[in-house]
């Protein structure tokens, strides 16, 4: 499910009885009528031999993604080798995203984005919204999503925060320079969140030469 189906889901949805269901941990949560199925849907994954895979096993292969996938440097030649990796894996595969590369600072430095056909203004929003949660925990937005998937509470109760402003789906992903520390976020906004998150490993994978089918997500 993409970042605006889930947008158009939430507003075609009517109030209903709250749910119970089991994750792969053997976890009951309630889903209430507010927590959206796409929040949910990361909860049970599958490996190669169709065993469901538990949120845990995700996180710990995020973890290590976000302490291997580390730039030697980054400035403004790096962050378009990385948009231009991005781009041609799309237009490669027919897929329609958003893709936005940024250092933080007040305010955030713009340093390459481009809407491929078939996007719409409203991925620019859920790129921000990404950011914005990568920028605040220096986490990748999907690890966040996760977390609290396997929590069973919403970002807005977890963290104090409007959910109009935070979005905790996958696709955006810190940028760490080695002796820097984290000084900017990848974004990709357009394909369902678990593809977005992989897109953007695989363009640092590429970038470090580094094997990403050792550290992309498997598929659902």
């Amino acid at each position: 499910m993409t970042d605006e189906d889930r947008d158009s889901l939430k507003h075609k949805e009517t109030p209903s009885k709250p749910t119970t269901t089991k994750i792969a941990t053997n976890k009951t949560i309630t889903l209430h009528p507010h927590h959206h199925a796409s929040n949910n849907t990361t909860t049970v994954q599958r490996t190669t031999n169709g065993d469901p895979m538990p949120i845990p096993q995700d996180l710990d292969l995020i973890a290590r993604q976000e302490s291997e996938l580390h730039l030697p440097a980054f400035d403004p030649d790096t962050a378009w080798r990385l948009g231009n990796s991005l781009r041609d894996l799309a237009i490669s595969r027919a897929q329609s995203i958003v893709i936005d590369i940024r250092r933080f600072g007040q305010p955030h430095q713009p340093l390459f984005y481009t809407a491929l056909a078939g996007t719409t203004p409203d991925n620019q929003r859920w790129v921000q919204r990404k950011v914005n949660v990568v920028a605040r925990f220096h986490r990748s937005s999907y690890a966040i999503g996760l977390e609290l998937a396997h929590s069973g509470r919403t970002f807005e109760d977890r963290y104090n925060l409007p959910e109009a402003d935070y979005a905790a789906h996958g696709g955006c992903f810190p940028i760490h320079v080695h002796h820097a520390g984290i000084i900017g976020a990848i974004t990709v906004s357009g394909l369902p969140q678990r593809e977005d998150h992989n897109l953007v490993v695989e363009a640092l994978c590429l970038e470090l030469h580094l094997d990403h089918a050792t550290l992309r997500l498997p598929a659902e």
